[in-house]
């Protein structure tokens, strides 16, 4: 009997052809360093602000997800947002890593795309009720910085970013 056929990595150029091809990420970005990069907007509904995203992708790394625009912080006016990491600018918690929720054989446009849109909507629900209803965990300051450290390219990756694409 065979061993089950483990699922392969998609390359950067295949997350990139999916993305442009995507109705719900039009936008632009490309490869660069060894990083995808992709920009778009989204809005969680038809009356919701619209929102500048922008995705980050490195091989062997983890995608990171990031709102450019508006400032979320501002929105939250000082309040601590849940399910967002403490970088700027802000990259939104969308999955617990250690969980393997991701893998690099899943498609950004299928995943991660709508894993933001959706966060959006809560983050809007959170700014008018004050209750987080989107569920989740969100990891504590020091599991969030390990993170952070042994995700290999992430830290360049949300340092890098502006300037990639």
């Amino acid at each position: 009997m065979k061993p089950p056929v483990r699922p392969r990595r998609l390359t950067l150029a295949q997350q990139h052809v999916n993305l442009k091809g995507s109705p719900m990420t039009q936008g632009d970005g490309g490869i660069a360093g060894g990083a995808l990069t992709w920009r778009f907007q989204a809005s969680p509904s038809p009356i919701s602000r619209m929102y500048d995203l922008r995705l980050m992708y490195r091989l062997n790394g983890v995608p990171a997800a990031f709102v450019d625009h508006p400032d979320l912080t501002s929105l939250a006016k000082g309040v601590r947002i849940p399910h967002l990491y403490s970088e700027q600018p802000a990259r939104l918690c969308l999955y617990l890593p250690s969980a393997y929720e991701w893998r690099s054989s899943m498609l950004l446009d299928r995943t991660i795309v709508p894993w933001a849109v959706l966060w959006l909507w809560y983050f809007e629900d959170w700014l008018a009720t004050g209750e987080w209803r989107g569920g989740g965990v969100h990891v504590s300051p020091e599991v969030e910085a390990e993170i952070v450290a042994t995700s290999p390219g992430l830290g360049e990756v949300s340092q890098s970013g502006k300037e990639a694409a």
